[in-house]
């Protein structure tokens, strides 16, 4: 029986071959599927079932390489160099040829900004003070300098009353000492601006560190003092560019002055060698702060020409570094020697038997957390100015720091906020003029403007004029 049920399964499947293969590719699964409950079966005809893919779309192909192929029309992208972006971000432009030349203009002269009857009006600043003040790094980028045919200040009743406590220290043969604050984009390092611009158009020494924050973020190099307490630390590399500043600035004034004082610095200088002789003759980085030094102490000499010099970002000045004493323990910004020969000079410490200014600058834009001390001692100096009441410290307060108290108690304090209207005025027809206002310029829109600028903001005016070509 079994025989014959072998022999009847293999007649079966010879006679369903020829149908199987006329019959399309999907009937073969179906077979398969109906068969399932077919008996189990070893012959050969069976076991030889065709592999391979059943239809195209099973058909495995090869992916395409869409890498290293030239693209039409498609460039590749230039990466920036080291340094190169910071400097887009930084760049300052000082002119623009799309602006209209404003004629009649009076020109910055050496007493233009002393004088009562220049207030409410905007002055030139001559060429040759545009290239001191560049290399003195006294412009901002976020200043509005590039939408203007040639740099301008406005006079302000704040900046006559400046430059006559500049003036009335060199004829007392004092120092000025004045810290300038305000609200944010106020006008306070224009202020400064037109103090060294006063400065620089009678002959004086002008140092100017034009960033404090870039004297305490740990982006330059700084070296310990020996025999220091507590420990204090020079940055070579800042002062060396400081003191080739000073040089490019100072150098028709420093060539007039004589050297008197000899020291190893002076080594390989002739007879009547000038100080701009004694700047040129420190060339390495560790000879900077000696230097300096030096340069200040002909500088204190009698006969010798005013000093002023100027510093913006005073909060930063008056905080813990980011730089690390040997302990590890973070350092205060006046141990620094740089800053702390500047607050020397603001304080009164190191006295200027010529004459000159000390100003600072407290930003509003950039700046850290507001420090309690400095917030003390400015708050008790302007009450004491305007006869109001003086503030007394928190006693539930913490973080008092009496080195920033000490440096800033012998200060006029000068706060900057919003212009008048007839500086207001004045400053917008000197925009129309530019051609950067369009329109009439009545009272009614001078008004508008200055109060949506924040009554009588600058910063905020041209916020609201001048933002649509600030591009």
């Amino acid at each position: 029986m079994a025989s014959a049920a072998a022999a009847t399964n293999g007649l079966k499947v010879a006679l369903l071959r020829p149908a199987l293969q006329r019959a399309p590719r999907i009937q073969p699964i179906l077979l398969v599927a109906s068969s399932a409950a077919a008996p189990l079966s070893t012959t050969a005809s069976l076991a030889a079932a065709p592999s391979g893919p059943k239809s195209r779309q099973d058909i495995v192909k090869s992916p395409k390489k869409t890498f290293n192929k030239k693209r039409l029309g498609v460039e590749s992208v230039r990466k920036p160099a080291p340094g190169e972006r910071k400097a887009f971000r930084k760049r300052i432009t000082l002119s623009s040829n799309s602006a209209l030349a404003v004629e009649g203009l009076q020109v910055l002269g050496s007493g233009v900004l002393a004088d009562a009857r220049s207030a409410g009006t905007v002055v030139e600043l001559p060429d040759q003070v545009v290239d001191q003040l560049r290399a003195l790094g006294a412009f901002r980028p976020g200043q509005s300098w590039g939408l203007f045919r040639k740099p301008h200040v406005l006079v302000r009743k704040e900046t006559v009353d400046m430059v006559a406590r500049m003036d009335k220290a060199v004829s007392d043969k004092t120092a000025a000492r004045i810290v300038l604050t305000g609200s944010r984009a106020s006008g306070k390092s224009t202020a400064l601006v037109q103090a060294m611009s006063h400065a620089l158009k009678n002959d004086w020494v002008v140092i100017n560190i034009p960033e404090a924050q870039d004297l305490v973020i740990a982006h330059t190099d700084y070296v310990p003092v020996p025999d220091t307490v507590p420990m204090q630390f020079t940055q070579p590399t800042y002062t060396l560019n400081l003191l080739q500043n000073i040089l490019k600035a100072n150098k028709a004034v420093l060539e007039k002055v004589k050297i008197e004082q000899k020291s190893s610095l002076t080594a390989g200088l002739s007879e009547g060698s000038s100080l701009a002789d004694l700047i040129v003759n420190i060339r390495e980085p560790d000879a900077a702060w000696p230097g300096f030094l030096a340069l200040w102490s002909e500088l204190m000499l009698p006969g010798r020409p005013p000093v002023f010099m100027a510093m913006d970002g005073l909060t930063f000045a008056n905080k813990d570094t980011q730089y690390r004493d040997p302990a590890f323990n973070k350092v205060h910004a006046h141990d620094l020697t740089l800053i702390g020969h500047f607050f020397a000079a603001l304080s009164g410490t190191t006295p200027m038997p010529n004459g000159g200014a000390v100003i600072a600058a407290d930003s509003a834009s950039n700046t850290p957390a507001r420090h309690p001390s400095e917030a003390l001692v400015l708050g008790q100096l302007e009450a004491g100015q305007a006869g109001r009441e003086v503030p007394v410290p928190d006693p539930y307060l913490r973080g008092y720091d009496d080195r920033v108290y000490d440096a800033l108690k012998n200060c006029h304090v000068m706060r900057l906020e919003g212009v008048s209207h007839d500086e207001a005025r004045a400053l917008m027809e000197y925009w129309g003029a530019s051609g950067l206002v369009r329109g009439v310029l009545s009272t009614e829109l001078v008004a508008q403007k200055w109060a949506l600028g924040g009554h009588g903001n600058i910063g905020e005016m041209e916020r609201v004029v001048l933002q649509n070509l600030k591009m």
